[in-house]
C-alpha cells in the first residue's frame, strides 16, 4: 500500500521540483534581458551615441551575463533626437522540451544633450 502511494507521489513531486526550477530560470532570464535593455539604452542615450552603440552594448551584456540563459536573443535599438529605445527578446532556457517561455524587455530614455546656461532674466 505504501509503495503504491510512493510510486504515485514521487513523480508528481519530481515534476513540481522541475517546474519550480524552470520558473526560476525564466525569472533569471527575464532579469538578464531587462538589464541588457537598460545597458543598451544607457549607451544609446549618451551625447554622440547611436542606436548601433545601444544594440552592441546590449549584445555584449547578454554575451557576458547570460550566454546560455537567454536562447536566441534578438536586440533592436532606435534613437531619435529626443529619445532612445532598446528592446531585447528571446527565450528562457528550458529544462523540458515542450516548454518555451519567452522573455522580453524594453528600456527607453530621453537623449542626453548639452544646453548652455541661460544668461540674464
Amino acid at each position: 500500500m505504501v509503495s503504491a502511494e510512493l510510486a504515485l507521489a514521487v513523480p508528481v513531486l519530481m515534476l513540481l521540483i522541475v517546474l519550480a526550477i524552470q520558473f526560476a530560470l525564466w525569472e533569471h532570464a527575464s532579469a538578464i534581458t531587462k538589464a541588457a535593455a537598460q545597458e543598451g539604452v544607457r549607451a544609446a542615450r549618451l551625447e554622440g551615441g547611436t542606436a548601433n552603440d545601444g544594440e552592441s552594448e546590449a549584445r555584449s551584456f547578454l554575451a557576458q551575463a547570460g550566454p546560455r540563459i537567454v536562447a536566441a536573443p534578438l536586440v533592436s535599438a532606435w534613437r531619435s533626437p529626443a529619445d532612445a529605445r532598446v528592446e531585447v527578446t528571446g527565450t528562457a532556457v528550458s529544462l523540458l522540451p515542450w516548454i518555451h517561455l519567452p522573455v522580453r524587455a524594453v528600456a527607453s530614455s530621453p537623449v542626453e544633450e548639452y544646453r548652455s546656461p541661460r544668461m540674464g532674466p
